[in-house]
């Protein structure tokens, strides 16, 4: 009994347990971007919800393929992997929750898939609403980021405050970076507020470049996505403050439609007066993201504009769209 005791201690042991909610950066996934389930999703929508709990059910030991936000989630359990090895009693790291309005009988199929992926994968938190929209439930959970497959979902979490984005697949398979969390944002109405977008959608660019210029030493107000590259940040300094600002496991993007000689000064300023870095700078002055997203190879890139998710997604990059901002406004008309 004794050997038996002290083997089971010692797994349990080996098993991270999830930080304190207080002091963690809690991610929000849906199943439908952490899994592949778009055949699950047809049953659904054409049979009904028994059908689709019973398919479920069936298939409880048919393990999920990977879907648009794995990879990045997978990046993120490194970055913790990385902390607790320098900090063992680090309660500041990434929390992540699987938040889904799944029945609680499809739970089972879910919670193999995710021992499937071992180690890599170590979600402890779950919230499964039966039918009804989780969105509710992220304030509860302290979430810093949700990010969902369904757009009316996060539409509901940006109006409620709550960092949000829809996931898109990308169009091509490519690998991603094991150890190095790459992030990218788009700055204005992600990053930052939709204010100068305001000015280039109803004025024209020439009275957006004179704005800017006038302007160019106050900062812009704070957008969706500030709170989470601060986060980033927060972590990046404790590898640094170890020594390890060429070892770190986190690098974050920022890539603009912005020109740098005519706007740019202004976005180097705002994120100097926040106290915040940013690794790699992109000013494309108009040109297209989605090259450049290719040669980056971003876990995940936020944008506010579906034109530049699209164009992201064909060359391979797996995109987060923000539904904020005054580009809204225009997409929808």
């Amino acid at each position: 009994w004794g050997d038996s005791k002290a083997l089971y201690d010692s797994l349990l042991s080996k098993r991270p347990r999830p930080p304190k909610p207080q002091h963690a950066i809690t991610v929000a996934v849906s199943s439908r971007a952490l899994f592949d389930l778009v055949e699950e999703r047809r049953i659904y929508e054409e049979q009904g919800v028994e059908k689709y709990v019973q398919y479920q059910q069936q298939n409880e030991n048919v393990t999920l393929k990977p879907g648009p936000a794995f990879c990045f989630v997978k990046a993120l359990e490194h970055v913790n992997t990385r902390l607790c090895e320098l900090y063992p009693n680090e309660e500041e790291r990434f929390d992540i929750v699987l938040m889904t309005n799944n029945h609680a009988q499809v739970g089972v199929r879910l919670i193999n898939s995710i021992k499937h992926y071992g180690k890599g994968l170590t979600i402890e938190r779950f919230c499964m609403t039966g039918g009804k929209s989780p969105v509710g439930y992220l304030t509860a959970y302290l979430t810093n980021l949700y990010l969902s497959a369904d757009s009316e979902k996060v539409q509901e979490a940006i109006e409620a405050g709550i960092a949000s984005a829809t996931m898109f697949t990308s169009n091509k398979d490519i690998s991603y970076s094991d150890t190095e969390l790459r992030v990218a944002f788009d700055g204005d109405a992600v990053l930052f507020s939709d204010e100068s977008e305001q000015i280039v959608k109803e004025q024209g660019l020439d009275r957006f470049f004179e704005h800017e210029q006038l302007n160019e030493n106050k900062p812009l107000a704070q957008g969706p996505l500030k709170g989470f590259l601060e986060d980033l940040g927060k972590l990046q300094k404790k590898f640094y403050a170890k020594n390890e600002r060429l070892n770190c496991p986190i690098r974050t993007f920022l890539v603009t439609a912005r020109s740098a000689a005519s706007s740019g000064a202004r976005v180097l300023k705002t994120l100097r007066s926040w106290g915040l870095e940013i690794d790699e700078a992109l000013f494309l002055a108009g040109a297209p993201k989605g090259p450049i997203l290719g040669k980056i190879r971003p876990h995940i890139f936020f944008d506010d504009q579906m034109f530049h998710i699209e164009g992201a997604q064909k060359l391979g990059t797996i995109a987060a769209h923000i539904p904020h901002g005054i580009a809204q406004k225009y997409q929808k008309s």
